[in-house]
């Protein structure tokens, strides 16, 4: 997507310089000022551009870490000592992370810093760029951009400052979240006029009208979890919105996978929102890193991919989640790597040579030291073998083998680093179908002859070849939705809204309700003093 990234972001040299003199008597005229810069179309679309790029940066990175390694859909233990990481992923695996955990201080980091962006580049262009519809339209999206980064900090620590005066730089108190729900909603709707009502390539990496209303679909399917009031109404109406557009399609089984292929983008029939990536990006100031085959792909199968790096392997599912995965016909399937091992002609094993002693550690036979070659095969299962208490299964092929990766967003055997081409969608046109069936069944009114079985089944036909369901339960509904958004880094929230994130998976049997929002963090509370910490922290 690099034309993409070529036109969100275009030189983000000027990012904090735009205002750094502007107090200044005397005039400035050798460095960029709002006086000088951006006074052209170009200028304004570099304006904008750094919003793009810092909501690239940690997308991929905290916000999925968060969002899965808290859940049952992912756990990332240790192997030898490797990818321990002063305990950070054991606690997301736990539920026992700290106001000190990295990712959780990441999370809040990234999402603080696109608001932050955000109101830059809005206080920028509002004063620098004639009125008109460009204007309008590139403001709306900015504050959707904004929109979005709040609702991510409302769902994920709850109570959060609002702050959208740029240049402000007192101490913010936390906003109730129902404040804060009230403040996406009216932002979101303010902006719908203005926004692009076009998707494809012309809109492509930026929020266009569809975007606003899958997102406020999203705030209003979880508006009870939010403000204590359920709005599934509401929720069908926004739905609606994007379903009458007649602007996406459900991808059909024959091109799910390729959905998320390294050559994906704005083709694609279900992309509302997706995060454009590209391996070049990350070189020149993007933060362009998404490089989920580095954590899923088996090191044994660094050939069969063709990678120019070897890929480490840490990050594997549960069994319990992947017992999801339970209709053959599904084409969903595909994306889980389990069992023995083939090269892509499905024919050739994938074989690794060792010794005895280096495929199982614990082997206590006097010829340790012998050669031993074998099939890779993942196994189901994580054990901790070699320290429970350090998250570790062992440093040997076993362990290594341990648990069933997915592969969903393919390996990019084009890249000639870690970093791949494959887009990340934040919002897709299943989703709204799904969330319009959740919201019926939770008690919403059916609109448009569309019941939810017929709403899922949509989905499942475009999925399976088996035969279609001839009812459906909000269980039910959990379990589809848990295959169809795998690795998309929603099912935090899904479980969190099915009452199921208090449950018990692979080793955690944490069951406080209080972790439903994460504590805010150590360096935050530093930095802004009027801060408190959340209820249980």
């Amino acid at each position: 997507m690099k034309n993409i990234l070529n036109y969100l972001g275009l030189p983000i040299l000027m990012v904090g310089l735009l205002w750094s003199c502007e107090d200044l008597d005397v005039p400035i005229t050798t460095q960029l000022t709002p006086e000088v810069f951006p006074q052209n179309s170009t200028q304004y679309i570099q304006t904008a551009g750094p919003v793009y790029a810092a909501f690239r940066g940690e997308f991929s990175f905290s916000y999925w870490f968060t969002q899965s390694l808290s859940t049952d859909e992912s756990i990332m233990p240790a192997r030898g000592g490797n990818w321990y990481d002063n305990q950070g992923y054991r606690m997301m695996h736990y539920h026992d992370w700290t106001p000190d955990n990295g990712n959780v201080s990441s999370l809040w980091d990234w999402s603080s810093k696109v608001i932050g962006t955000s109101n830059q580049a809005i206080s920028i262009l509002d004063k620098t760029m004639p009125a008109g519809a460009d204007k309008s339209t590139m403001i709306a999206e900015l504050k959707t951009m904004r929109a979005i980064s709040y609702f991510i900090m409302m769902d994920n620590y709850g109570n959060v400052p609002l702050d959208t005066l740029y240049g402000d730089f007192s101490a913010h108190a936390k906003s109730d979240r129902k404040d804060v729900f009230n403040f996406i909603e009216k932002e979101l709707k303010k902006a719908l006029p203005n926004l692009n009502p076009a998707a494809g390539i012309t809109t492509y990496g930026r929020p266009n009208k569809q975007t606003a209303n899958a997102l406020l679909a999203k705030l209003y399917l979880n508006a009870e979890i939010y403000t204590g009031t359920p709005r599934y109404n509401d929720c069908i109406a926004a739905c609606d919105g994007v379903i009458s557009s007649g602007l996406y399609a459900i991808e059909p089984r024959t091109t799910y996978l390729q959905m998320f292929y390294p050559n994906n983008g704005p083709q694609m029939k279900e992309f509302i929102f997706a995060v454009p990536y590209d391996p070049t990006a990350a070189t020149v100031g993007f933060n362009g890193q998404m490089y989920h085959s580095r954590y899923d792909v088996p090191r044994s199968e660094r050939a069969k991919f063709g990678l120019a790096f070897t890929p480490s392997a840490p990050r594997s599912t549960l069994p319990e989640f992947y017992a999801y995965f339970d209709d053959p016909n599904d084409i969903r399937n595909k994306q889980w790597l389990t069992g023995l091992q083939f090269m892509n002609d499905g024919v050739t094993p994938v074989k690794v040579s060792t010794t005895k002693k280096g495929y199982d550690q614990f082997y206590t036979g006097a010829d340790g030291a012998a050669a031993y070659t074998y099939q890779v095969n993942l196994t189901p299962d994580i054990v901790l073998r070699q320290n429970v208490n350090l998250f570790d299964c062992g440093n040997d092929e076993i362990a290594w083998n341990m648990g069933y990766r997915n592969i969903k967003f393919y390996p990019d055997a084009t890249s000639t680093s870690r970093n791949q081409n494959n887009d990340v969608p934040y919002l897709r046109y299943s989703d709204v179908i799904l969330m319009k069936a959740e919201a019926i069944l939770r008690g919403g009114t059916q609109t448009l002859g569309q019941s939810p079985l017929a709403l899922v089944n949509m989905i499942r036909s475009n999925r399976s070849t088996s035969a279609a369901w001839s009812g459906v339960t909000l269980e039910e509904l959990y379990k589809e939705r848990s295959r169809e958004f795998v690795h998309e880094a929603w099912h935090r929230n899904d479980m969190i809204r099915f009452g199921k994130f208090e449950g018990k998976w692979g080793f955690k049997t944490n069951a406080d309700t209080y972790r439903r929002t994460f504590p805010i963090p150590t360096n935050a509370l530093v930095l802004n003093p009027a801060l408190t910490q959340n209820d249980g922290y």
